[in-house]
């Protein structure tokens, strides 16, 4: 097998060597230092229609290996999130079946879940009353399979809320009913635009206090909120504002690092969707922050970087098709097909790139069949040199 691929850039061809791959310790145990969910995407049944509208089929098995994967390196599994593609291919009947399937894993491995209550099975909502009852429904399923909850962020309500109070009024409602403490999803419209304007306002700082009145009102029901808006002097702000108890899980894809570290007053916890790309070296750079080795975190964090923010790339929604594409590479599922067709989503060129990466990154475990599986994918597209 040849030990170098020849990859398409922007700029034309560029030959890369294959880098020998590094065996990443297992770290089974959750972290002691910090919270971390990563949030995994789902693995298409190639032989499924998965075209936009058709409903999922999902390959069970590969898509339960991956989060097996996720559990071995450390990580609880943030399920059934933007990442599994929510309301761009995962219907309801899907997210139910996932939901339960990887509750019980879970339970199984002794592992931490958080799972996506939202209101997306009901597709005309006209009254916040219906909207609130659509998010009841969801947290009841998922509260019922054991998983701890996540409410995310209902392209319903953003569509028939006229301002803060109306947002108020169905949280409020919400909250009052949750079995056990929650975390809140505020994902930002860089990453869904139907939702601009979340929380009442366009204007960031006019939303954060609404979101923050809400969180203190309900400070025992929110074991966290999970912010999605890539903006880290945002993020820094917030988690300073937040109720004693009530954690920061972050959602930027792009300074994780530095918010995971902490200022040494703060820090984030985590809840990513990079963290499905990048789990052995995450993995590896948590258990030194739990050994106080803040060099070694430093430097194996670092190495992460420019991987994921490749990934997240604008148009940043679209990023589920590289998360998916670096786990073909790496041997965790058959095929790079996905739901929705949304492996078309992004270029040859931008996948080319994650290849190059992640194989700097050491991510890749077996790099021929890495390479094997990159020259396929170009041969399909004509892209052969």
């Amino acid at each position: 097998m040849s030990n170098h691929i020849d990859l398409p850039t922007p700029g034309g061809w560029r030959r890369i060597a294959l880098r020998e791959p590094r065996v990443w310790a297992p770290h089974p145990q959750p972290f002691t230092s910090r919270v971390v969910f990563a949030a995994a995407h789902v693995v298409a049944d190639p032989l499924g229609d998965n075209t936009p509208g058709a409903p999922a089929a999902v390959d069970w098995d590969s898509t339960l290996a991956f989060r097996r994967h996720l559990f071995d390196h450390g990580m609880g599994v943030a399920e059934a999130m933007d990442t599994a593609q929510r309301n761009m291919g995962l219907d309801w009947a899907a997210v139910q079946q996932l939901v339960r399937r990887s509750a019980e894993q879970a339970r199984a491995c002794g592992a931490r879940i958080a799972s996506g209550a939202g209101t997306d099975h009901r597709s005309q909502l006209h009254s916040l009353a219906e909207v609130t009852a659509a998010y009841e429904e969801q947290v009841a399923f998922v509260e019922s399979t054991g998983s701890q909850v996540v409410v995310m962020a209902s392209r319903q309500l953003a569509a028939i809320a006229r301002g803060a109070e109306d947002y108020r009024q169905v949280y409020d409602a919400v909250l009052r009913q949750v079995a056990e403490p929650v975390v809140l999803h505020w994902l930002g419209e860089v990453f869904d635009p139907h939702l601009t304007g979340y929380w009442g306002s366009t204007d960031l700082t006019t939303a954060t206090a609404a979101f923050l009145d809400l969180v203190r009102e309900h400070a025992e029901v929110v074991d966290g909120v999970k912010v999605s808006l890539l903006s880290a002097e945002h993020e820094r702000q917030l988690r300073a504002a937040l109720p004693t108890g009530v954690r920061l899980y972050t959602g930027d894809d792009f300074h994780y690092p530095e918010l995971i570290r902490g200022d040494g007053t703060h820090h984030s916890d985590a809840l990513l969707g990079a963290f499905a790309a990048i789990a052995p070296a995450a993995s590896a750079a948590l258990s030194a922050l739990d050994d106080g080795d803040l060099a070694t975190y430093d430097a194996e964090m670092a190495a992460t970087t420019e991987l994921s923010r490749h990934i997240f790339s604008a148009p940043t929604a679209h990023y589920k098709t590289g998360i998916a594409f670096t786990a073909w590479l790496a041997g965790h599922q058959p095929g790079f097909t996905m739901l929705h067709g949304m492996q078309s989503a992004r270029s040859l060129v931008h996948l080319a790139r994650i290849f190059e990466l992640a194989n700097r990154a050491g991510l890749l475990p077996d790099p021929e069949l890495a390479a094997h599986r990159m020259r396929l994918w170009l041969q399909a597209a004509g892209a052969m040199r």
